[in-house]
């Protein structure tokens, strides 16, 4: 039986029912898939002599190398039981030769060589231990939008053989007990997050390419590594962001132990001389606030908001106030979609057009969904074209706190929302609805200082339009004023202009 998508509760990955290690038996094959560049042969040869003793049956899994344009090539392979494919890639990009990181490009070229439903991605530098392939693939076995991340310790190896691996009585760990190591940085990360069960909203930190697995069917609609990353670094935590923005669930594989040949100080200053320029390409691609260290006023590729306005039958000037609102929101990270069919009112379509045709953060009648054109933004805002309020974005991620989803009901019975893009992917995939996924909060109309329009009274004035009948909108301007009181003067500010109001409406009523 093939395996399902998840549908646990945020990331906890314990309510899935997996095969424990010493009962699993294994059903569906497997691809490894190793890139390697400029890789010494006795670095790649003990690699493989993980491989060769893996308790995986033999049968069920190949072996794709992929030379990533290794000059010299990569030397012919010593006789191995294996069933191992080697691939040469030219390194370019865009069609240019290319003197740079494209392990990126390399594994998309062994995904689409490899013939069976498990990916497993390990580096030509890994050693792993004897179950490490059926620690990654029982998971695949149980769920198919699962992406398991496996460890990495750092160690010097160099006066170890790959015959003395292959020959070990033991295990991996017992043959290099004692030697000195770097423990990976994400140790950390695990522990506060209770290995990655908690609520927190950025797992796909641990992700890294030198221990990583996927069903095949869920890595091409991901959408695979981004061959943009062309600087060592973050093209696998991207990786990781949008699996888990697309409602993946990351699993820590802890043990067994995994080990990369070499010490984390290897070419430490080309590293982060590297991680400029790939955290600034990240900065496009990964939404959350630890990439995007910027002030407003920027537009990235991946907008964190996605905002859709649903038009129905407001009139244009509604659609317009309502759009100019959220485009004024202090969370300047979003873009506005007004949903609506062109082929309802061809005037209001093209009055919209005309007004927002050109903007870069407005899409007037999309053609696609919202989850479709924006896969990888982190939350989704929808609101009818009749409401508005200041700050509504904020206000709204304010209230969603750590919940999954969070609305308030309008009068009318529709509602304003804002949910996370992960928990509407799963619902999608699932055919359930987001809100079984976490938690929901509801948050009254009044907290969010929502002011609906009244079609009878709210019409287009060369320009300016109504926001609400005058009683509405003065009641909501003084509660703001009187929100920010903070001393006698402000109070006294307050009732200087709330007299001078109530006699300026006095003697209008007398003209």
């Amino acid at each position: 039986m093939n395996p399902q998508s998840n549908s646990v509760w945020y990331n906890d990955w314990r309510q899935v029912d997996v095969e424990p290690m010493d009962t699993f038996t294994p059903t569906l094959p497997v691809s490894v898939i190793i890139p390697c560049y400029q890789t010494p042969a006795e670095t790649l040869a003990r690699t493989l002599a993980t491989i060769e003793g893996q308790t995986y049956p033999r049968k069920m899994f190949e072996v794709i190398i992929v030379d990533d344009g290794s000059e010299p090539p990569l030397a012919p392979l010593p006789p191995t039981p294996l069933d191992v494919k080697v691939i040469r890639k030219e390194r370019r990009v865009f069609g240019r030769p290319l003197i740079g990181h494209t392990a990126g490009q390399a594994r998309n070229t062994g995904v689409r060589a490899a013939t069976h439903d498990i990916l497993l991605f390990v580096d030509s530098a890994m050693l792993v231990e004897s179950d490490w392939m059926a620690a990654h693939a029982r998971w695949h076995h149980a769920v198919s939008d699962a992406l398991t991340v496996g460890s990495r310790t750092h160690v010097d190896v160099n006066d170890i053989d790959a015959e003395t691996i292959q020959r070990r009585p033991g295990t991996l760990e017992e043959l290099l007990s004692g030697r000195p190591t770097d423990p990976p940085w994400y140790e950390g990360y695990l522990a506060r997050t209770n290995d990655l069960t908690s609520r927190a909203d950025d797992p796909f930190q641990v992700v890294i390419s030198a221990n990583l697995g996927m069903h095949k069917h869920f890595y091409r609609s991901v959408g695979g590594f981004d061959e943009s990353f062309t600087f060592w670094g973050l093209e696998d935590i991207e990786l990781g962001y949008r699996a888990y923005t697309r409602g993946g669930l990351l699993v820590p594989i802890r043990e067994p132990r995994a080990w990369r040949q070499g010490r984390w100080a290897d070419a430490r200053d080309a590293k982060r001389r590297s991680a400029r320029i790939t955290r600034a390409i990240a900065s496009h691609l990964i939404t959350d606030p630890w990439y995007r260290r910027d002030r407003p006023g920027r537009i990235f590729s991946v907008p964190r908001y996605v905002v859709t306005i649903h038009v129905g039958r407001c009139p244009a000037h509604q659609v317009i106030r309502a759009a100019g609102n959220i485009l004024t929101d202090p969370v300047y990270d979003l873009v506005v979609r007004i949903e609506m069919n062109a082929d309802d009112d061809d005037e209001r379509f093209v009055w919209l057009r005309a007004e927002f045709g050109t903007d870069p953060r407005v899409r007037v009648a999309p053609g696609r969904n919202a989850l479709d054109e924006f896969s990888a933004s982190a939350f989704h805002v929808t609101l009818p074209a009749g409401v508005v309020a200041k700050d509504l974005v904020y206000r709204l991620q304010k209230k969603l706190g750590d919940a999954v989803t969070a609305y308030s009901t309008l009068p009318d019975g529709s509602t304003v929302s804002i949910t996370r893009a992960w928990a509407l992917h799963r619902a999608h995939r699932t055919g359930k609805d987001a809100a079984v996924f976490g938690e929901v909060r509801t948050i009254p109309t009044a907290a969010l200082k929502l002011v609906v329009a009244d079609p009878a009274n709210d019409v287009d004035r060369g320009g300016r339009t109504a926001a609400g009948n005058y009683s509405s909108r003065r009641c909501g301007h003084l509660l703001e004023r009187i929100e920010n009181v903070n001393g006698p003067r402000e109070a006294w500010s307050v009732l200087k202009w709330l007299s001078g109001s109530v006699w300026r409406r006095a003697v209008g009523k007398l003209q």
